[in-house]
């Protein structure tokens, strides 16, 4: 939320420039005066933890003032760490602020590349443990309040000529749990270097996203507490989640179905090269809107979220397990054969076969796939447990039929009609060690037909099913 200081300032410039006419000529000078109008506005940038977070209390309490006295000294126990980007007040151990600042400084870098934009300003910070060893007058009476709760806030200044942001300031108050800190900081560069964070939506999905970013690794790792939470409670739509009017600080729920969106659209490799720029301009003043860029995909971009959900684990990757929409399924007729390569460490994949309830197939597969990063490689043939077997499972209309293991030496029969969906049989979470691509071939299974008694129709049979042995 943002609250305009009672003060504005008018800026006056005048410039002069010579108007020529078609032949050249100097015919006169012009002055011409702009009115800027220069606001400066001041906010609470945005709180994280709201009640009823996982998260552990600062000890102790001191006593609360109108403002941060600045010109007071820190006590003993209180030290100054500085970084490259932060400057950081902490009643820390000395080795836990250090840790600390090193992990602000990666997520600093990591998000300073994703939005193409490098900080321009020290973060200053409040990391509070032990509130006890802090005088009174020392925290910010907001901070105070957010800290005695276990929870975080970024304060924020901002001064707009238009719409533009010419000058930011922020300041971080936070208790010294695991994530608090690089949540309040994600606020803190988007609150110095674009003068906005979002709508409540976006601004808290991705301080969310920022508490759990890692170099390289962009597997899900979030508290096990918010992992339960979503595992167990009822979806959210994402109409919800995007609705406007929402404030920050409503609830630790709210954060963790935020984040969940935010995840999803920054990682699937469906959506993520449209996401940057969406969130560039809603941290800008250009226009651009959630409906506007994912409006054509709103029904892939429903499915894929409840997919994710409904499937996540710690250690899921979206970009591994985006779906893929490209790829057209066709019918087989006659001897005619469809071919796919299945990778090991991703979700479903097309097998380009259109199923049709009632009809075998038959499967042949070559090459071999291998679950984690120790053992042999096999064929999905040779799987001694259902780990590494080939599965499938059956797409239409945007409905999932339950999965199913293939039955490679006796076929398939279909259920229902639909696109037929790959993928190595392993847990959702834990296939980004996989290695090996299987090459999977797919007819129709052959037909038999028996010679009919006298008047009785000829009758088709389904073709004889055989063990591993061929018998």
């Amino acid at each position: 939320m943002q609250t305009e200081l009672p003060k504005s300032h008018l800026i006056s410039t005048m410039s002069l420039r010579p108007i020529q006419s078609s032949h050249g000529r100097v015919l006169k000078l012009s002055l011409c005066a702009m009115l800027l109008c220069l606001t400066i506005v001041d906010s609470v940038v945005a709180q994280t933890n709201p009640a009823g977070e996982p998260k552990t209390k600062a000890a102790g309490k001191a006593a609360q003032t109108p403002e941060r006295n600045r010109g007071k000294p820190l006590p003993p126990a209180v030290r100054d760490y500085t970084s490259r980007n932060f400057l950081m007040h902490t009643d820390l151990p000395p080795e836990d602020a250090k840790e600390l600042l090193t992990r602000l400084e990666t997520m600093l870098t990591l998000i300073s590349k994703y939005w193409g934009k490098p900080n321009r300003a020290v973060i200053e910070m409040y990391v509070v443990k032990d509130l006890s060893v802090w005088p009174p007058g020392s925290i910010d009476a907001r901070g105070l309040q957010s800290i005695e709760a276990g929870a975080g806030v970024t304060l924020g200044q901002t001064a707009f000529i238009g719409n533009e942001a010419i000058d930011a300031k922020a300041v971080v108050y936070s208790v010294a749990d695991r994530g608090t800190p690089q949540h309040e900081a994600v606020h803190a560069y988007c609150q110095l270097n674009f003068g906005r964070t979002g709508p409540t939506w976006y601004s808290e999905g991705m301080a969310e996203m920022g508490q759990y970013w890692k170099e390289k690794d962009t597997s899900v790792a979030i508290h096990p507490v918010v992992f339960d939470y979503l595992k167990k409670s009822e979806l959210k739509s994402l109409d919800e989640i995007i609705a406007p009017g929402q404030t920050t600080g409503d609830s630790w729920e709210n954060y963790a179905w935020r984040w969940a969106l935010c995840h999803l659209l920054a990682n699937n490799t469906n959506y993520a090269a449209r996401f940057r720029p969406l969130g560039l301009s809603l941290l800008s003043s250009r226009p651009g809107s959630f409906e506007l860029t994912y409006g054509p995909s709103a029904r892939e971009i429903s499915f894929e979220y409840e997919f994710f959900l409904k499937h996540l684990e710690q250690g899921f990757r979206a970009d591994l397990c985006s779906w893929d929409w490209q790829t057209k399924p066709v019918a087989v007729k006659g001897t005619a054969t469809v071919q796919s390569k299945i990778d090991a460490k991703k979700g479903w994949q097309a097998s380009r076969l259109l199923a049709k309830a009632g009809e075998t197939y038959q499967f042949t597969t070559t090459g071999t796939w291998k679950t984690g990063t120790e053992g042999e490689a096999i064929s999905p043939a040779d799987a001694s447990s259902e780990t590494g077997r080939l599965a499938g499972v059956l797409f239409n209309d945007y409905e999932l039929s339950e999965p199913f293991l293939i039955d490679l030496a006796n076929g398939w029969t279909a259920p229902s009609d639909g696109a037929l969906y790959l993928r190595c049989h392993e847990g959702w979470g834990a296939l980004q060690d996989n290695t090996g691509t299987v090459a999977v071939k797919i007819k129709r299974g052959t037909e038999s037909i028996r010679t009919p008694a006298n008047g009785e129709p000829v009758e088709t049979l389904p073709a004889r099913k055989e063990n591993a042995a061929g018998k």
